[in-house]
């Protein structure tokens, strides 16, 4: 049975959602005692109370403020250090923009096998599936089983349940503080709105939105849903919205439970950020919008009046 390190995540003080996932899968798919998980960042209390209660044999912890932004050469030395003194075989991840960063470097400097956003992983077994070409194939691929191996998983893109928890021993590991990369300022944003990439429903707009005023009908509609906001390219590239709410092919990679598009026509590059989407719901006015092909479940009309009577809908409910 192979020995397994969990690579998991903290933001705001508070365990990622996706790295709950991945730590869910390895205790679900291997047996408890191998399975290790390990945490960098400052204020991690809270986030180790998340993990213990899910029970990996031991958790790591680095509770620096010099690991508050996460700096590459930083946390791979410590990483390669651990891999080695505890004899790992598999590390797992979420696929963050970080951890696809960090697992780059340390697979090359190990000389492991490395498989990023993966979509689903057959148990112990391990043989991987992956999106490729913009959703058009779904390989499976197994990986090299001599070798230490990195794996990525896409979030909400795994289905699992932790099996009881046992007791996790917290061990404060050792690790450098020296780092190469200097920072000169960190500024956090100000919403406090989900991450598009951590989200379980995405509502996305797109150009015709119209403009940047109008995306507050869908951040209402989100705000009551429990929802993220997302924006296709055009909307972007006229303006409506920043690139950080950008899905598609040269934005972010999602796989919601529920990816709700609001005048998004559904060009190809779209849905290559959004396709593995477990159920995708289409509004807009035209009948003939790609979209709709894609698309479980499709509304022909108006977003701007049907949007608003969503929201007020649910309204009624929640009352």
């Amino acid at each position: 049975m192979p020995k397994v390190l969990c690579y998991l995540e903290s933001k705001d003080s508070e365990l990622s959602s996706s790295s709950e996932q991945v730590l869910k899968f390895a205790l679900e798919n291997f047996t408890a005692a191998n399975v290790i998980a390990v945490i960098y960042g400052s204020n991690l209390s809270n986030s180790n109370n998340s993990i213990t209660k899910l029970g990996p044999s031991k958790l790591y912890q680095v509770d620096k403020a010099e690991f508050e932004v996460f700096k590459s050469d930083q946390v791979s030395a410590s990483l390669i250090d651990l891999i080695n003194k505890d004899s790992i075989d598999l590390i797992l991840a979420s696929n963050s923009v970080d951890a696809e960063a960090l697992f780059g470097i340390v697979a090359a400097k190990t000389g492991s096998n490395i498989a990023t956003d993966c979509i689903g992983a057959d148990g112990s077994n391990m043989t991987l599936t992956r999106s490729m070409y913009s959703n058009k194939l779904i390989s499976q691929i197994k990986l090299d089983s001599s070798k230490k191996s990195f794996i990525t998983f896409r979030p909400n893109s795994l289905r699992a349940n932790a099996s009881s928890p046992a007791n996790t021993e917290i061990i404060n590991l050792d690790a450098a503080v020296n780092s190469k990369i200097t920072i000169d300022s960190v500024k956090k944003a100000d919403s406090k709105e989900i991450p598009l990439t951590e989200a379980a429903i995405i509502v996305s707009g797109g150009r015709a939105m119209a403009n940047s005023e109008n995306f507050k009908i869908l951040r209402d509609f989100a705000g009551k849903i429990g929802a993220a906001v997302g924006a296709s390219r055009a909307a972007v590239d006229s303006g409506y919205a920043p690139h950080s709410m950008q899905v598609g092919q040269t934005g972010k990679v999602v796989s919601p439970n529920l990816y709700i598009a609001c005048g998004i026509s559904g060009a190809i590059q779209h849905f290559a950020g959004m396709g593995s989407s477990k159920v995708i719901v289409a509004i807009n006015k035209d009948p003939e919008a790609p979209i709709f092909k894609k698309a479980d479940y499709g509304i022909v009309a108006d977003l701007f009046e049907i949007v608003p009577a969503l929201t007020a809908k649910v309204d009624l409910v929640l009352k």
